[in-house]
């Protein structure tokens, strides 16, 4: 249960807050909320991470839904309740399903979050890629450093 609560979370808070970006930024503008950091940038990234990958629509769905099956085969059998490997699948559940949704309904996902510092720019993202970062850090991790076997 644990697993589905985290992940509606997360699902809730990614689709809401592209649904608010949608209604006040039109695609492609950007509202700076630090000036040259950080800027609310809406962005329909067709492709994976970094936008590698344009069109690949239906693979990309492919893929997540190979995912979430694979969460769901593995949760019950390496993750206890509130366990990080727990928080980590819950964590990827959610942000992939966030991003199977903006697929399934654009064909593309949505980004806002556009970080620059000093001329560097990183690509834009979204709350589901950082929960499924999040995720896969913690998941790393804890596979990294498990007492035992």
């Amino acid at each position: 249960m644990f697993l589905f609560l985290l992940a509606a979370v997360i699902l809730i808070l990614d689709q809401v807050s592209k649904f608010i970006i949608c209604r006040i930024i039109l695609p492609g503008g950007s509202f700076p909320v630090i000036e040259n950091i950080f800027h609310l940038t809406h962005v329909q990234n067709q492709g994976a991470a970094f936008g590698l990958f344009p069109n690949q629509t239906l693979f990309f769905i492919s893929i997540t839904l190979l995912t979430v099956l694979l969460i769901l085969f593995f949760h019950r059998r390496i993750s206890k309740k509130g366990s990080p490997p727990s928080w980590a699948l819950g964590l990827i559940l959610g942000g992939a399903l966030g991003n199977l949704i903006d697929r399934i309904r654009l064909k593309a996902v949505i980004d806002f979050l556009d970080f620059s510092l000093k001329g560097h720019h990183w690509p834009s993202f979204n709350i589901a890629d950082s929960a499924i970062t999040i995720g896969a850090i913690i998941l790393l991790f804890s596979v990294l450093f498990k007492k035992g076997k």
